[in-house]
């Protein structure tokens, strides 16, 4: 059986996200945090928040981070070990504009000797255990063959693999061909993501890869957050039983962003993010109704309809 990790998704799986996730659903063996990154030269303070260790009890974190370079990659790893964190997952596929333009995430592909200034530096922190979360490159498949062979000599827990590049974002087909030739390739344990939205595609990757280290999901985790659960239990839950996961998750992330007090545009914001992914689950008109809601207030006053549809 694979063990599943839960993929990081900037604005979906916070803290809080994942401190309800774990409690309600479960079946994850780590969680990735969306990418620490650094804003005037510093780490910024909101993603160290939402790495700190006593916001994140209950679970394994690993805190993952996106940089251009050696001096952004050295700020990032020293805030982290100040943390107590020992291992760290290097984000080399955010296919966003935003971060490929400054040369991060898969904008940072295309440049070998960048990539190889940083591997030489992670052979000096063997203190540190480092994975890789990628893509096949920002515009061609060749570009993480050319960087192969800096990988396999960098020591490294893991090669996270996404099978599209990044100017593709999240649309067109998987590249499979590639991904089979770099899973191959590689040296260090692959674990695969991209796609996965059921428990029968776990099944599919498990069988076509037999050496595969582990599938990371996201999206598929959004939309059935029972998948991994599910998955390591071998049975199919029932409606009602996925159902009310979502719904113990909802309250949970719910009193929690009471607690520490949130912006009311940021926790309205934190719940259309969470039901986005849920069409299958709420009736459209409540889907509706919660897209139109302009406040938190107006979502409050919602949550009573939204309860009786749980009952």
């Amino acid at each position: 059986m694979l063990p599943i990790f839960l993929a990081p998704l900037q604005g979906y799986t916070d803290a809080i996200y994942r401190q309800n996730h774990a409690k309600f659903a479960g079946g994850i063996k780590k969680y990735y945090s969306p990418f620490v990154r650094v804003e005037k030269g510093v780490a910024r303070d909101r993603d160290l928040w939402d790495v700190a260790p006593e916001n994140n009890k209950g679970y394994n974190l690993v805190p993952q981070i996106i940089f251009s370079g050696l001096d952004e990659f050295d700020i990032l790893v020293n805030a982290l070990v100040k943390q107590g964190y020992r291992e760290i997952d290097l984000n080399m596929g955010c296919p966003y504009p935003m971060q490929t333009g400054h040369g991060r995430g898969s904008g940072i592909l295309p440049h070998p000797e960048i990539v190889a200034q940083v591997a030489k530096h992670i052979n000096t922190l063997s203190e540190i255990q480092f994975s890789i979360k990628m893509r096949l490159g920002l515009k061609s498949a060749e570009e993480c063959e050319q960087l192969l062979p800096i990988l396999n000599d960098t020591p490294l827990t893991h090669i996270t693999m996404h099978p599209r590049l990044g100017i593709q974002q999240y649309k067109g087909a998987l590249d499979m061909e590639s991904f089979q030739r770099f899973y191959e390739e590689c040296r260090h344990p692959v674990i695969f993501n991209g796609d996965v939205l059921s428990v029968r595609r776990i099944r599919e990757l498990e069988e076509k890869y037999p050496k595969l280290a582990g599938v990371m999901i996201g999206r598929g985790i959004l939309t059935i957050p029972t998948m991994a659960a599910e998955y390591e239990c071998g049975t199919s839950w029932t409606v009602a039983e996925r159902n009310k996961v979502v719904w113990d998750m909802h309250q949970g992330i719910l009193e929690q962003s009471k607690m520490v007090q949130l912006d009311q545009n940021q926790t309205l914001n934190r719940f259309r993010c969470f039901w986005e992914y849920q069409t299958e689950t709420l009736p459209p008109k409540l889907l509706k109704q919660v897209a139109k809601c302009k406040s938190f207030a107006n979502y409050e006053s919602l949550i009573p309809d939204l309860a009786t549809f749980f009952k």
